[in-house]
C-alpha cells in the first residue's frame, strides 16, 4: 500500500502519494481507472519516485477518497477533478501513465491543457479506435440489470471472474482490496460512469484530432491476453500518437504491472528517464530530482 496524505480537492476528500511535494512542478502522474484504486501503482511508483516527483491518488468514488453522492461520474468530470489536484498539488510538467479509465481521464485533461503535457505512458488503455464494450461494461449500462449485478457481486464472485478472465490468477490480495473498497456509494460510482461513457467513438472524437496535433512521446504498453481491451488496439495508438513505442506483453492481461510488475518496469523505467527533464514541446528543463 502507498503511503498516502489527505487532500481536499473541491470539497471532496481524497487521498495523495506525493514522493516529493517540494520537488518542483514536474512529475510523473499515475491515474488509475476501475476499479482502482491508487494502490494498482505500488510496484510502479516508487520506481519512477527514484528519477522524479511521482503523483498518485485515489479519484473520487474509489479507494479511500470519498465516495460522494454529488459528482460528475464521467470521463469529463475525473478530468476536471484530475485538473483541479494537479494544479493543487503545483503540477506544472505532467508525464502521464494510464490505466484503463484512466485513460480516458488523463487524455481529457491534456487535450485541455496542451502547456502542461509531456508525455504519456498508455496501459491497456488509450484511444479506443473502434472499442465496444465488454460483457460487464454493457450489464452494468443497463438500468435495474447494473444495480442487480452490483449487488450480488461478492469478494468470492469477483475472484472467480477475474482468473477467468485473465491469462492468469491475479495476486491474491487484489481482489480482497477492492473488494475492501467496494461499498454501495463505489458500486453506484461504477454504473453513473460506465452509463456516461457509452459510446466510446464520441468520446474519442472529442479530443483524438487534438492530441495527434500535439504529438506528444507516447509509450504503449498492453497484455496480449487482456479480456476487456483487445491488444489489438494497441497498435492503433499510433494513430494518435505518431511517435509511440508500441509493446504487447505475452502471457499478460489487463493488469499487467500486476501480472509481472518486471516486465512492465523494464519498458517503462527508460522511458520515464528519457522524458524526465525534457519539457513540453521538447524544451529542455531543470531537472525536479537528480
Amino acid at each position: 500500500m502507498l503511503p498516502v496524505q489527505h487532500h481536499v480537492v473541491a470539497g471532496i476528500r481524497t487521498v495523495v502519494y506525493d514522493s516529493a511535494p517540494q520537488a518542483g512542478g514536474e512529475a510523473v502522474v499515475f491515474v488509475h481507472g476501475n476499479p482502482g484504486p491508487s494502490d494498482d501503482w505500488e510496484k510502479l511508483a516508487p520506481a519512477a519516485a527514484a528519477i522524479t516527483r511521482t503523483i498518485a491518488m485515489d479519484l473520487p468514488g474509489y479507494g479511500r477518497a470519498e465516495h460522494p453522492h454529488n459528482f460528475d461520474f464521467s470521463i469529463e468530470g475525473y478530468a476536471a477533478y484530475l485538473g483541479l489536484l494537479l494544479d493543487q498539488l503545483g503540477v506544472t510538467r505532467a508525464h502521464l501513465v494510464l490505466h484503463d479509465f484512466g485513460g480516458g481521464f488523463g487524455l481529457a485533461w491534456a487535450a485541455a491543457h496542451p502547456e502542461k503535457f509531456a508525455s504519456v505512458v498508455l496501459i491497456d488503455t488509450g484511444v479506443l479506435i473502434g472499442y465496444r464494450w465488454h460483457r460487464y461494461a454493457r450489464i452494468w449500462q443497463t438500468p435495474i440489470l447494473g444495480e442487480l449485478s452490483q449487488v450480488l457481486t461478492t469478494l468470492p464472485l469477483f475472484r472467480k471472474a477475474l482468473d477467468r478472465d485473465n491469462p492468469r490468477p491475479l495476486p491474491r490480495g487484489f481482489a480482497e482490496r477492492v473488494m475492501g473498497y467496494s461499498d454501495w456509494a463505489h458500486r453506484r460510482a461504477v454504473l453513473a460512469l460506465y452509463r456516461a461513457s457509452r459510446d466510446p467513438d464520441a468520446q474519442v472524437a472529442r479530443y483524438r484530432e487534438h492530441l495527434a496535433a500535439l504529438d506528444r512521446p507516447a509509450c504503449v504498453i498492453w497484455g496480449e491476453g487482456d479480456p476487456y481491451a483487445p491488444s489489438a488496439l494497441a497498435a492503433r495508438q499510433r494513430e494518435v500518437f505518431s511517435r509511440a513505442d508500441v509493446h504487447v506483453l505475452s502471457g499478460l492481461g489487463h493488469w499487467p504491472f500486476l501480472d509481472d510488475p518486471d516486465a512492465v518496469l523494464a519498458i517503462l523505467m527508460p522511458f520515464l528517464r528519457a522524458q524526465v527533464g525534457v519539457g513540453v514541446g521538447g524544451r529542455v528543463a531543470s531537472r525536479s530530482r537528480s
